[in-house]
């Protein structure tokens, strides 16, 4: 084995506070709209931001409801998932196929020739067409939801939403270039450049990484750092570049462990030259323009997620029925049953929070950016925690290939693809880890803007003083309310309590009563660590689970309300709700106590330890097979110097 080459000159060295800095100046940091979920960490249970359910409009349900007919028609006919797996590539005529349909233009308006799909049937729609082929509910979702589309809909000028639009409402595949080789979450070390060449252009340089679409895309959304000079205000600012620019080279297609159709790649862009009118927004506005668009986009993954968990309901309950063990069907033994009722409950909660999240999204009267967040963190983890109960569930079946099953004689039950498929989405468009912190941080927030210059350890004295007698006050006036309310009624939400039906409103004073015992843990955190807070990442990453979890179960007793007045399967909502909201229940009250009762200070002790090379003996008797290679390829600027793969759908 070759020693590991040292780090390339060319990366940035940032420091801590710098990265702090840069990803706080892009923060959305006013609240101009209510939001429940953000008064949910406050401790205050707002029901009358979600109930009664929003609905969508009449006209817009008929035009979704259309366009899903025809999807289903497409997916049930025209796409072969066990093709696209085999092959790891979505055919042209299938790409085709969804251009003819639409499908590329589900969420761009219908003057620019788009359908003009409300948030909620972009979702159904998803759910649908990632359930036959979640390669191609990638493709469509970071098309629509992060690619060219969103970005120009919400900053583009006049003159750009008429120049592109219209080609990716039909047909150019559009991608999203953010990533780079080096820089993951922390855009501070962006590396890739736009240098203003005095003539009107930009001449772009870099290298990005995992570009979803980009192998295929025609249009590509790029975030580069423009230098500040004379004229220039610089930062990291957004570009519409055409795919096919001279200097832009797919220099990689790559291949995951899942999603194997995936077109993503490693895109060089070596002098390319911008138009200044392809600029989206200002300089340096690009980190935000990135993360507002994924206030909403981050919808989509959620989406497929629920479609996932209706998937793998529907195996569960069949093959259930009909595997019979010592003298009677599997369902029926409690150890099967249990993860039978547990994907239920769970795909009913997932699609109460996606309709709810994106209904809100659509009507646009309150801030959704942390219930879109929890909704994709949420539906991240427990729809790979579903997948992989069904595995279980399936046995040896589960872990068997569709394809060797079929060889065999058996149904082609693809459970372990769709386990790999669901993998990435825990990763996709923030990991888990990076969406508690900034869940976290939107949650945190009041304290901070309280507190800011008393935890701050560069502030004067004086600064500290005007902060604690501000922070005093606000406290003053706030902890008092944390102490009672509605939930601690019994009679409180008593229309959740219907004449036949599971009681609901047990389940809401829960959540009331958890959602002030939430606010006054973060409050006692704050006091506890002061300025250590953001570094206690275990912490508020389970005060950030507990939210989601009020969330789910606030949505499900909505949902299940909304289906008792408008459909037959009301009473049978309920009682998902109600099983739901037992075992969310559960998970609240263990989360609660590993605030304070959990291994954190040793968890970190062994890390040193095992960082310094304390337990290097550990590792003694194996064989590592991982070869040989930087851990982070090389990203120097520069002329590529491989071949274009570029692959332009014909």
């Amino acid at each position: 084995m070759s020693a590991t080459p040292p780090a390339p000159e060319h990366r940035a060295k940032v420091s801590e506070k710098e990265a702090r800095q840069v990803a706080e100046a892009a923060r959305e940091q006013d609240w101009r709209k209510p939001s429940f979920a953000k008064e949910l960490f406050l401790g205050r249970f707002r029901l009358d931001l979600i109930h009664p359910h929003p609905l969508p409009a009449d006209e817009d349900a008929q035009r979704g409801e259309e366009f899903l007919a025809k999807l289903r028609d497409f997916c049930e006919t025209k796409i072969d998932s066990a093709r696209i797996e085999r092959e790891a590539q979505i055919p042209d005529e299938t790409i085709n196929g969804l251009k003819e349909l639409g499908a590329l233009g589900m969420k761009i308006d219908t003057k620019y020739g788009g359908l003009g799909l409300t948030q909620v049937y972009y979702n159904k729609s998803l759910a649908l067409v990632g359930s036959a082929s979640p390669a191609i509910g990638a493709l469509l979702s970071a098309h629509q939801s992060i690619g060219v589309p969103q970005p120009l809909k919400q900053f583009g000028t006049q003159e750009q939403k008429d120049a592109f639009l219209p080609r990716c409402a039909r047909t150019d595949i559009s991608a999203f270039l953010l990533t780079e080789p080096d820089v993951g979450s922390d855009p501070a070390r962006l590396a890739t450049t736009a240098v203003p060449d005095g003539d009107g252009t930009y001449v772009l340089d870099g290298v990005k990484l995992w570009t979803t679409n980009g192998v295929v895309a025609d249009l590509l959304v790029v975030m580069a750092r423009v230098p500040k000079s004379e004229g220039h205000k610089g930062g990291i600012t957004a570009f519409v570049v055409e795919a096919g620019s001279e200097g832009v080279t797919v220099e990689n297609r790559n291949a995951f462990m899942g999603l194997r159709g995936l077109e993503n790649g490693v895109t060089r862009f070596h002098q390319v030259r911008v138009p200044a009118a392809n600029r989206i927004g200002s300089e340096g506005a690009g980190l935000k323009i990135a993360l507002t668009t994924l206030n909403t986009g981050r919808l989509s993954l959620p989406a497929m997620c629920v479609g996932a968990g209706k998937w793998c309901l529907k195996i569960a309950r069949e093959w259930s029925a009909e595997r019979e063990q010592w003298g009677r069907p599997v369902a029926f033994h409690e150890a099967v049953g249990s993860k039978i009722s547990f994907i239920a409950a769970t795909t009913f909660a997932l699609e109460a929070v996606l309709d709810l999240s994106s209904q809100m999204a659509d009507e646009d009267r309150n801030d959704i950016r942390i219930e879109a967040a929890l909704a994709k963190l949420y539906g991240s983890e427990m729809s790979c925690l579903m997948a992989d109960e069904l595995v279980q569930i399936r046995g040896g079946r589960g872990f068997e290939t569709a394809e060797s099953l079929a060889a065999r004689g058996e149904r082609a039950v693809p459970a372990e693809q769709v386990l790999r498929d669901l993998r990435i989405n825990r990763i996709f468009e923030g990991s888990t880890e990076i969406m508690h912190l900034l869940i976290a941080r939107e949650a945190v927030d009041a304290h901070l803007s309280v507190a800011g210059d008393l935890i701050d350890p560069e502030k004067s004295l004086s600064d500290k003083a005007k902060a604690g007698a501000k922070a005093g006050g606000f406290y003053a006036r706030w902890l008092p309310k944390l102490v009672a309310g509605p939930g601690q009624l019994p009679r409180t939400y008593a229309e959740f309590h219907p004449s036949g039906h599971p009681d609901l409103s047990t389940h809401l004073r829960f959540v009331e009563r958890s959602a002030r015992k939430l606010a006054r843990s973060t409050f006692y955190a704050m006091s506890r660590w002061q300025g250590r807070m953001e570094t206690k990442q275990g912490f508020l990453g389970r005060i950030v689970d507990i939210g989601a979890e009020l969330f789910a179960m606030s949505a499900a007793c909505v949902r299940a309300e909304l289906l008792r007045t408008t459909e037959a399967y009301g009473r049978e909502a309920y009682q998902l709700a109600d099983a739901f909201c037992r075992q969310s229940r559960i998970r609240v009250d263990e989360l609660f106590d590993r605030l304070w009762t959990n291994t954190d200070d040793l968890d970190h002790k062994v890390v040193k330890g095992v960082i310094g090379g304390t337990y290097t003996w550990l590792e003694q008797g194996v064989v590592d097979l991982s070869g040989d290679g930087p851990w982070i390829a090389d990203a120097t600027p520069g002329p590529s110097k491989r071949k274009n793969v570029h692959r332009p759908i014909r």
